[in-house]
């Protein structure tokens, strides 16, 4: 039987917006096609940080203060953290873990330092970026829909956007972007939580994952998403210009 082992990154102080329903959704989306699923949480009291079976990394949001404690331990698994995307490793990152993969976030009085994995910066806003957000993308069949609640302003370069904003805000209000998608890393603002409200992404998560694990794998076994696509798809016909 073939087995994905999720690691959750720091699920004590990064767990803000129904991160473990996002856990809960990769978890069960495998175990419903017959494929073990494992799921391990490190923690700031844990040690021994190794990345060597690791299948799946999910970094999820936290407030300022606590994105700061994260992201000082953090620097110290920079280079593994780094090994592992180049490696074509899969990351999730929302919100706040978001930020922390790129080169800094700067407040009004510091500059919280990044792991510089996205050649990306973020930068404190005036106001919060609040509320319902669409995304039209396409690498998947279905708008991407989710929830932000964000300070910052992402600024991602040369980076390819997770998404396109059709109604919301996105990374920095203005250029129409949300998110990244490097290598096989996904990366947004959008929680609330993610994916169970978006099947078909969290199916590419886990696809990628798969194929990296076990190159000859053919692809996902459909599954009967037809509450998950109903729920979608009222939040698009409800914010939709």
């Amino acid at each position: 039987m073939m087995k994905i082992k999720i690691l959750h990154l720091y699920p004590d102080l990064l767990n803000l917006y129904g991160d473990k329903g996002n856990i809960e959704c990769m978890r069960s989306r495998l175990v419903w096609r017959g494929i073990d699923a494992e799921v391990v949480a490190y923690t700031c009291e844990d040690t021994g940080f190794d990345l060597s079976d690791i299948d799946i990394v999910f970094i999820g949001g936290g407030s300022d203060r606590e994105q700061k404690i994260v992201c000082s331990r953090l620097l110290e698994h920079k280079d593994a953290l780094k090994s592992y995307v180049e490696d074509g490793g899969s990351l999730v990152a929302v919100c706040g873990g978001y930020q922390l993969l790129g080169k800094y976030y700067k407040l009004q009085d510091e500059t919280i330092e990044g792991l510089d994995i996205l050649d990306i910066y973020t930068e404190q806003g005036k106001k919060r970026l609040i509320g319902n957000i669409v995304l039209e993308t396409d690498f998947i069949d279905e708008k991407i829909v989710g929830f932000e609640n964000h300070g910052g302003r992402t600024y991602i370069g040369e980076h390819t956007p997770l998404g396109r904003v059709a109604y919301g805000y996105g990374n920095d209000e203005k250029s129409g972007a949300e998110g990244v998608i490097y290598k096989n890393v996904v990366a947004t603002y959008l929680h609330g939580p993610l994916l169970p409200k978006n099947p078909a992404l969290c199916d590419y998560i886990l696809t990628n994952a798969l194929k990296r694990k076990n190159p000859g794998f053919e692809g996902l076994s459909p599954l009967d998403d037809d509450l998950e696509k109903t729920a979608n798809e009222y939040i698009v016909n409800r914010f939709k210009k």
